[in-house]
């Protein structure tokens, strides 16, 4: 192996500085609970790492039932207070997709906000919460006609439509019903968002929602609120977008703030629609590393007050009830994952300058509990949880078990030179997104969900077992 150096290594990115104090934790990367005690171990709300492991096993995810009420509260205050002075109202729904299970659902409606599903079985999990069918809406670019018809047997409080034949099918299916469907329509107002390719969602060239553009004619989106104000089994609440996600800076929202007001105006002038909401999505970033800044939640909430305000004046508009989406921004920093060393062993890398050492540092879980890296090219850092240690950081990457070179957990983080097998890892910031994503790769069962409250931790989702990856095969 090479001498060892003190300063940081030339395979680092340049955004990833060398630790003074590798046991550090950055807060905003963990739930407020989240602490390193004098002796070294990691804990959350008064329980270390090693008795959660020893309790529930590894890989796990441990969620801080305090810090996503804080997070979900928080949101709720700051949009409220920001709207106050508009007088429409706001609406927060948390993005179940990010993450969702019965207990989830039940907390957000303790913390009053509204719940967005994106399925049927989303939906499913909504009902057997006891979720009023009010408070939940129901997206997706591609919904089935049982998931359109569950949503209006639950009398969900909106169904946010993607596509004109999507219209026309709920008028169908609400007729055929007897019901009257209470629908949003999502537009696609071009803004790019400064987020990876595969998590845009606002500009044209993808497959949600209906365009402002119109190059002969009126738009798609005009003729969607054509479609939706003419059906006799739809009432027609207001339109939606969505620009994206891992958004820090609040200048997106406000330009797709500003296209779909300048929409509202011109439907009320040509036809004499008036579209009474507007949901500006979701998005929120959050701090997966120390290049993540994200901005106070009640600082982006005012500058978009500020923004609807100015234009309804400008436009002569009644102020529209609001509704945003976090999910990510609540569910996100309130999660860490829990993994056990096996293999160690460093690698030579011949760089720009010259020889370099990496190690590797392979954990028992992977990409079947966190496909976010290989999907896109997600960062995350780790810290030692199990002890605190007085060794030199070493660059570090942090890989999973599966036969794939691409299986990558945490690309790069600078860990102490010590870390050896079976110590424990925690990586921050893994509530949303990772669950929700994970697989059976490799055949590994996927891992358990334990929520965190007052000192005691309670299983939220079970881990699975080999005998349930084997229950669906009839020939095991």
């Amino acid at each position: 192996m090479l001498s060892p150096t003190s300063g940081p290594s030339p395979l680092a990115p340049d955004w990833l500085s060398l630790p003074v104090d590798p046991n550090a934790l950055r807060a905003q990367e963990w739930a407020h609970d989240v602490v390193r005690h004098p002796a070294g171990e990691l804990a959350i709300d008064g329980l270390s790492v090693q008795q959660l492991a020893e309790e529930f096993g590894s890989p796990l995810f441990v969620l801080s039932e305090a810090d996503f009420r804080r997070r979900a509260r928080e949101f709720r205050n700051a949009f409220d207070e920001a709207f106050a002075e508009l007088g429409g109202g706001v609406d927060v729904y948390y993005a179940g997709k990010s993450f969702l299970c019965t207990e989830v659902a039940r907390w957000v409606m303790d913390e009053g906000l509204r719940l967005d599903t994106c399925s049927g079985g989303e939906l499913l999990v909504a009902q057997r919460a006891g979720v009023p069918g009010v408070k939940l809406g129901l997206h997706g670019n591609n919904k089935s006609d049982a998931e359109i018809r569950r949503a209006l047997d639950l009398g969900v409080g909106r169904i946010v439509a993607d596509s004109l034949p999507e219209i026309q099918r709920i008028e169908s299916i609400a007729a055929a019903s007897g019901r009257i469907a209470k629908v949003m329509l999502r537009l696609t107002p071009g803004v790019h968002a400064h987020t990876h390719e595969f998590i845009a969602t606002a500009h044209e060239d993808q497959k949600f929602g209906l365009s402002l553009a119109g190059s002969d004619g009126p738009s798609p989106a005009e003729q969607a609120v054509l479609a939706a104000t003419a059906a006799e089994h739809i009432e027609l609440l207001g339109i939606h977008c969505h620009i994206g996600s891992q958004i820090f800076e609040s200048e997106g929202f406000a330009v797709a703030a500003q296209r779909l007001l300048g929409f509202s105006a011109k439907m009320k002038s040509r036809h004499g629609v008036e579209l009474g909401e507007l949901d500006l999505g979701g998005g929120y970033g959050i701090a997966y590393t120390e290049a993540d800044n994200p901005r106070p939640t009640a600082e982006i909430a005012r500058e978009m007050a500020a923004v609807v305000a100015e234009e309804c004046t400008r436009l002569a508009l009644p102020a529209p009830r609001i509704s945003i989406e976090p999910g990510r921004a609540i569910v996100g920093p309130s999660t860490f994952t829990l993994y056990r060393v096996g293999t160690v062993k460093t690698v030579v890398v011949d760089g720009a300058a010259g020889p370099a050492e990496r190690r590797y540092l392979s954990v028992d879980g992977g990409m079947s509990d966190n496909p976010r890296p290989v999907l896109y090219d997600a960062d995350y850092s780790a810290v030692l949880a199990n002890r605190a240690s007085s060794a030199a950081p070493v660059l570090s990457r942090v890989v999973g078990k599966h036969c794939e070179s691409g299986d990558i957990v945490v690309r790069d983080a600078y860990l102490p030179g010590d870390v050896r097998a079976g110590d424990l890892l925690a990586v921050p910031a893994t509530g949303a997104y990772c669950w929700v994503l994970a697989s059976n790769y490799n055949y590994l069962p996927r891992p358990a969900v334990v929520a965190v409250r007052d000192g005691a931790a309670r299983v939220i989702v079970r881990a699975e077992t080999e005998e349930d990856l084997l229950s669906r095969d009839p020939g095991a």
